[in-house]
C-alpha cells in the first residue's frame, strides 16, 4: 500500500525535467490550474516531517517500505485510488495538501551528478508553465527573475531544507529500531473477512513504550516525540479513508486479503 513511488529516473508527477533559464524561458509564465489529473490517481503522497501535525488531521501517516523509508500520506488506500481528488483532477474538498503536490511542477536537483549546487528545475509538460498570455512571468524585459520566481525558490529551498530535517527524523527512528511492518484489518459489515492492508510500515508502539526514560526526554524537547504521536493518531484515519473509498465505489472486491503498494 505504501512503499515509495518507484520511478527509476523521475520524481512521482514529473514526466521530464528541464533548468529553467532566462535564455529560452524569457517569455514563460506560471498560472494557477483548477485540477490536477496527475494527482487523481495518486494515493501515497511523499510528507515531510514538518508536515506530520497538519497533515495527520486529515490522512493518515506511514512509512514506506525498504532500506530508505520514507513518510507518506494516504489518500486513498489502494493504488490508483485518490479519495479528495474526481477523475478530472480536481481537489473535492478542502483538505491540507502535502507541500510535495503544491511545489509540482518545480523543483531542485542537480544539473550534472557531481555538481555541487541544486538548480531551479520544472516539468515542460505541467500546464502550469508556458508560454501564456495570463499568469506571473517568471523573468522580466531584461531576463532578471521576477518575484514569482523567487517565491518558487524559496518555496523549493524550504522544502529541501524540510527533507533533510526528515530524514534526520527517520534516522532516530530507525536507528531506535521503531519501524515494524504495518498491517491494518477492516471488517466491513456483511463480509466474511476483512480487508487487510499490508505493504507499509508502522512505529512499534511496544518498542516505544520501552525506550529509556532519558531518550524519551530527549525527544519531547526536540519535537521528535511530537512527530511520531501525529503518526500514530493518524493511523485511526485508515478506516475514515476506506469509508470514502466504499462511499465512491472504489473498494476492491471482498475476496480475501487486499495487498496495495504505490
Amino acid at each position: 500500500m505504501a512503499s515509495a513511488p518507484q520511478q527509476p529516473q523521475l520524481p512521482l508527477f514529473f514526466n521530464d525535467l528541464m533548468p529553467l533559464n532566462s535564455r529560452d524561458h524569457k517569455n514563460f509564465r506560471t498560472k494557477m490550474i483548477d485540477s490536477a489529473p496527475w494527482l487523481a490517481k495518486a494515493h501515497a503522497i511523499p510528507l515531510t516531517a514538518d508536515e506530520f501535525v497538519q497533515a495527520q488531521r486529515d490522512f493518515p501517516i506511514v512509512f514506506s517500505t525498504g532500506e530508505n523509508p520514507l513518510p507518506l500520506a494516504l489518500m486513498g488506500l489502494n493504488e490508483g485510488v485518490n479519495t479528495f481528488v474526481d477523475a478530472a483532477g480536481k481537489v473535492t474538498e478542502q483538505v491540507y495538501m502535502p507541500a510535495y503536490i503544491r511545489r509540482y511542477p518545480f523543483m531542485l536537483a542537480k544539473l550534472q551528478q557531481d555538481a555541487t549546487e541544486l538548480s531551479l528545475m520544472f516539468d515542460p509538460t505541467s500546464d502550469a508553465i508556458g508560454e501564456f498570455e495570463e499568469g506571473e512571468r517568471l523573468f522580466d524585459d531584461e531576463g532578471n527573475t521576477t518575484d514569482a520566481t523567487k517565491r518558487i525558490l524559496e518555496f523549493c529551498e524550504q522544502f529541501e531544507q524540510a527533507a533533510q530535517r526528515t530524514q534526520a527524523f527517520l534516522k532516530e527512528v530507525m536507528d531506535a529500531d521503531l519501524l515494524m511492518d504495518g498491517e491494518v484489518a477492516i471488517q466491513r459489515q456483511g463480509e466474511d473477512k476483512p480487508f487487510l492492508y499490508r505493504g507499509f510500515k508502522m512505529i512499534d508502539q511496544e518498542k516505544l513504550r520501552e525506550l529509556p526514560a532519558d531518550k524519551i526526554e530527549a525527544w519531547n524537547k526536540n519535537g521528535l516525540l511530537m512527530l511520531i504521536h501525529a503518526h500514530i493518531y493518524s493511523m485511526e484515519l485508515m478506516r475514515n479513508i476506506f469509508a470514502r473509498q466504499a462511499q465512491q465505489g472504489t473498494v476492491p472486491q471482498p475476496n480475501a486479503q487486499v495487498e496495495a503498494s504505490a
